[in-house]
């Protein structure tokens, strides 16, 4: 290990030397920004799988792929912005594998079938303020809209962005929007 990586481990470094030296090959600075970030990149696969299995497979594919496409990036932007794109991509994509592989299936539509639990549930009293109870109700949206509404509320795109992280089109996007509010609605009623 270089004596320029060890001063990196012994100190509160600054993101961009981190960047510069995992960039340069230094394994201790990329473990250090794995570090930084995990958190936030495992949450944001949680809330777009709604499945903890997937997503710290997810966490483990994203930070993969930064590894590999570290000297890609030019630092147009913050590395935990860049990050966080690179991470929903991975999400999307793993998403489109596993619906080309599960296209002979025929299944319900998700709405539907999200419409039709929330007609046949009995309605309990919940608080909206209570963050897990929006977790619960946020994992039981079909995966579209969930996906919308994580990346347009939680995250803050833009619909416009949404719709081009998606390919889909602005349209598509608002209903999706629309549809995922009012079942989290009807979900936190």
């Amino acid at each position: 290990m270089s004596t320029a990586a060890l001063r990196l481990i012994q100190t509160e470094p600054h993101e961009p030397d981190l960047v510069a030296a995992a960039r340069a090959g230094e394994q201790a600075a990329f473990e250090q920004l794995y570090r930084l970030h995990v958190g936030r990149v495992y949450a944001l696969c949680l809330r777009l799988t709604a499945d903890p299995l997937e997503a710290e497979q997810l966490t483990q594919d994203a930070f993969v792929q930064t590894w590999r496409k570290l000297s890609g990036f030019r630092g147009d932007s913050a590395f935990s912005t860049w990050l966080h794109r690179l991470t929903v991509n991975v999400v999307l994509d793993w998403r489109r594998a596993r619906t080309r592989r599960s296209q002979h299936e025929t299944i319900l539509d998700p709405v539907d079938q999200m419409e039709t639990a929330a007609a046949s549930r009995p309605t309990q009293p919940t608080r909206v303020g209570d963050r897990l109870d929006l977790e619960r109700a946020l994992a039981q949206l079909p995966e579209g809209a969930r996906t919308v509404f994580v990346l347009h509320e939680v995250e803050g795109y833009l619909v416009r962005e949404v719709a081009d992280f998606l390919q889909v089109a602005e349209g598509t996007v608002k209903a999706q929007l629309f549809r995922a509010r009012r079942l989290l609605r009807e979900a936190l009623q």
